[in-house]
């Protein structure tokens, strides 16, 4: 068995049936972060000793016949966000360089009820600001599948650290592409729920008590290297929490088995006036057609009647009221109330054209993003998409649009590029059906070709 490259599932089940111990899942883990995590630069505020002790607990529970959870002694590392209590969360934020929260947030009291030993925080952007992991703090992260190249952002150390086996799942956070970006990065896979889904309590460091700000557009969602991690993760994690008042009261279902040909999929190669990587638009266009060989209804998208290009500034400035309401000092011309609900209201229709699109579709096969990995540049600067120069901010705009409308999408990997580089395929569907969607991915992951090892790891 290879322990560092096992599923999430597979760890669970071979350390419920004593075929290893959790000391041995965490310690291979910890192995590869030794032999690994210098060059990639993914794992931070590593608590090696404390991660020892909780898998030596996970191993005598076991053995006085303790019910073991859904992910009993199950090592894993969390995106430098989520509050821990005990570990540091600094958010790449050289003033909450020492924050260490009093208690853990909803999410991670989950995980860890569920029988999952913390090990380690990983990198992420500054503030979770940008498309590539540096921060004062920790530096930059790297692509384990090339080191001259990003892990993407904001969730870039989770990704990386899944993609070269240091953890086996993380927990990112997305209001802007954030998780699936990286995924597809990295060449794993990444779900970004329906907004309200899942707890954002917690979520962030709040040292001072403020007001939670951050109430629209951003999720948190499961990275892994496999759909059926994504499912296990995710159910842990949805849901009510008795913390975040916006959740809603829906469900969370069971993943069913779905087959191909009972699939209504739309494909779109790219997005009116979004730029993309040929390489990126072909593999979408071969999914499409080995979908359609193997029965399932596939039609070219007929998007719907949105300027999207203006769903992405509106998104923008959705954020950056958000943030506004969160700075100690008020600006100069405050937003006002009625600016607020004539955002929402704009929101809104965005929101229902995209619901009237899955009317008739179970999902939409898109891209991730307009590029695969890119070099490490400083923010702001032209990224070259098939030699032409185009703007650093569409980085993340086919996620963001979901975003912005609020439903459910995940990354897949789906081959690589002519550079050798992971491509990320995007799967969204209807809102409030994560469990479908995770269905209809484990149906299309066959023809995708799933997970595959960097060179190297």
């Amino acid at each position: 068995m290879d322990i560092a490259f096992s599923s999430t599932t597979e760890l669970a089940a071979a350390i419920r049936n004593r075929e290893i111990s959790a000391v041995e899942a965490l310690d291979a883990h910890l192995a590869q972060i030794d032999r690994h995590n210098a060059a990639i630069n993914a794992v931070i505020s590593l608590d090696r000793e404390g991660a020892r002790e909780r898998a030596k607990k996970a191993d005598a529970a076991l053995a006085r016949g303790a019910t073991p959870g859904p992910l009993h002694g199950v090592p894993f590392t969390l995106k430098d966000t989520h509050e821990t209590a005990g570990m540091k969360t600094t958010v790449g934020f050289p003033p909450l360089a020492d924050y260490i929260a009093r208690r853990d947030s909803p999410v991670v009291a989950r995980l860890k009820a569920a029988g999952g030993v913390l090990m380690a925080k990983t990198n992420v952007a500054t503030m979770l600001s940008d498309w590539q992991s540096n921060n004062p703090l920790f530096g930059r992260t790297n692509n384990p599948w090339n080191p001259e190249r990003t892990a993407g952002g904001s969730s870039g150390g989770a990704a990386a650290a899944v993609a070269a086996g240091m953890t086996p799942f993380e927990i990112g956070t997305d209001m802007q592409d954030s998780i699936r970006l990286p995924a597809a990065f990295c060449g794993v896979y990444g779900l970004k729920p329906t907004e309200h889904r899942v707890s954002l309590a917690g979520a962030f460091p709040d040292p001072g008590g403020a007001a939670r700000s951050v109430r629209l557009m951003s999720c948190l969602g499961p990275v892994a290297r496999s759909v059926d991690d994504l499912s296990l993760i995710y159910q842990i994690i949805a849901g009510p929490d008795g913390r975040d008042t916006d959740l809603a009261p829906v469900p969370v279902e069971t993943v069913p088995k779905l087959d191909p040909k009972t699939l209504r999929i739309a494909f779109a190669p790219s997005f009116p006036g979004f730029p993309v990587a040929g390489d990126i638009s072909t593999a979408v266009e071969n999914l499409a057609r080995q979908l359609q060989s193997a029965g399932a209804i596939v039609e070219e998208a007929k998007l719907p009647k949105l300027d999207l290009h203006d769903d992405l500034a509106q998104g923008g400035a959705l954020i950056g009221m958000m943030m506004e309401a969160a700075q100690p000092e008020p600006p100069e011309q405050p937003t006002s109330v009625s600016s607020w609900f004539e955002a929402l209201a704009r929101r809104d229709k965005s929101v229902l054209a995209w619901d009237q699109f899955f009317d008739s579709y179970d999902a939409l096969l898109c891209p991730v993003a307009m590029t695969t990995a890119f070099p490490h540049c400083e923010p702001g600067t032209p990224i070259k998409v098939d030699g032409k120069d185009q703007s650093y901010w569409m980085l993340p705009a086919y996620g963001a649009v979901f975003n912005y409308s609020s439903h459910p999408a995940l990354a897949m990997p789906c081959g690589e590029d002519r550079y050798g580089l992971p491509i990320g395929l995007q799967l969204v569907g209807k809102r409030w059906s994560e469990s479908r969607l995770l269905g209809i991915a484990a149906a299309i992951e066959p023809f995708t070709g799933g997970f595959r090892r960097s060179l190297g790891y």
